[in-house]
């Protein structure tokens, strides 16, 4: 008979055991509960910080955990990994709107831009508005990240990522560097927090050499550089880093509650020079009414406004850097020193150290008539807008 066979009989004991396994196995899947989604947004604060915010978007990206959520007063919120990493609060939006604004108003020639992270898409889309521009290349290396600024974040991009003019590529954004030919007029870097693993790669002298190896005759880069959740150490050696590359370089600052918050390096291949009467003028013509109206919607009645965000220069300040850590790729010295801050709220210490060195009204950085330089200076000294 058939089933008197020791080969066959083994042969179906053994299906049998294998059948077994995978009904257990799709019992045991279609049981484990699903992971919550306050757990994918704000990770190891989900007890605290989540528990009252809706989140109303998860997805599992090549690279990470996204997740967009929504609090009771409509405030939206990008989350990446358990973390949030952009959002349409205040002082995120100033911040992200700074970084694009200052990248596209310095160039000389405003016309080809690439900005490095898109997140929410919020700086992409303060650059994509600049009138003259003509294309601007956007590298995000996480596929869901692009999606997610469309649906959840257009109205506050400027529909950034169906601009006919911009073009997202996914690639992490160094490899992207390092393999094009193109050049830009400004170039900006908004990467995740320094201490996640690769991001330092994207603070390190030879990353900053490489962008400039990329921008054309008066371009700028643009970095930034968070205050909150970081330590004096970690600050400190972002800075001196960029400043190592770019020596004519400047920092201008986001604050928050009258305190620091983030800020914004600025570098050129020469001394930056800008005219203030010319870039006020540019910003009031009705060719440039959205970006007005952008920097109006985050407390800047006028570009004046954002040049007083300026903060210092690389030799003001580099006292106050001095024996920091130059972050170079054979090491990555700050993604350790960025975790050592993490659990920290050390921005207002550290802010307040840095303006101690500074600002002071540049004479050679600003020019323009006597009038307008005057009332720049004062709102740089006072501090109004930083």
């Amino acid at each position: 008979a058939l089933g008197s066979n020791p080969t066959t009989k083994a042969k179906l004991n053994f299906s049998g055991a294998v059948l077994s396994v995978i009904i257990v196995c799709g019992m045991v899947v279609a049981n484990i509960p699903e992971i919550p989604k306050q757990l994918l947004a704000y990770g190891r604060f989900a007890p605290t910080l989540g528990q009252s915010i809706d989140v109303i978007y998860t997805g599992e990206g090549l690279t990470a955990f996204v997740a967009v959520s929504k609090s009771a007063t409509g405030t939206l919120a990008y989350h990446n990994s358990g973390k949030i990493q952009a959002s349409s609060e205040p002082a995120d939006m100033r911040l992200q709107r700074i970084l694009g604004h200052l990248t596209t108003l310095v160039p000389e020639n405003p016309r080809r831009f690439l900005v490095i992270g898109n997140g929410a898409g919020v700086t992409a889309g303060a650059v994509s508005i600049e009138p003259r521009m003509e294309k601007t290349t956007v590298v995000e290396i996480e596929p869901l990240s692009p999606q997610v600024a469309a649906k959840y974040f257009s109205q506050h991009n400027f529909n950034v990522i169906d601009n006919p003019k911009v073009e997202v590529v996914i690639d992490d954004g160094r490899h992207y560097l390092l393999t094009t030919k193109d050049k830009f007029d400004g170039i900006t870097s908004d990467p995740l927090d320094p201490w996640v693993k690769g991001s330092a790669a994207l603070y390190t002298k030879e990353f900053f050499e490489t962008a400039k190896q990329h921008l054309n005759p008066g371009g700028v880069v643009t970095q930034f550089v968070q205050l909150y959740e970081s330590n004096e150490a970690a600050v400190k050696s972002e800075i001196a880093t960029f400043f190592e590359v770019f020596p004519y370089g400047s920092i201008w600052v986001n604050t928050f509650q009258n305190s620091g918050y983030d800020l914004v390096l600025l570098g050129q291949l020469e001394p930056t020079r800008i005219d203030v009467d010319e870039l006020l003028e540019r910003v009031n013509t009705a060719e440039y009414s959205a970006v007005a109206q952008s920097l109006n919607e985050v407390g800047f009645s006028s570009a004046l406004n954002l040049l007083a965000t300026f903060a210092g220069k690389a030799d003001d300040l580099r006292p106050w850097l001095n024996g920091a850590t130059i972050n170079r790729d054979r090491n990555l010295r700050l993604q350790y020193l960025a975790g050592l801050g993490l659990n920290m709220n050390e921005a207002y210490n550290i802010y307040r150290s840095m303006v101690a060195y500074g600002p002071r009204m540049p004479a050679d950085m600003f020019t323009g008539s006597d009038m307008l330089l005057d009332t720049l200076s004062q709102a740089i000294g006072s501090g109004q807008f930083r």
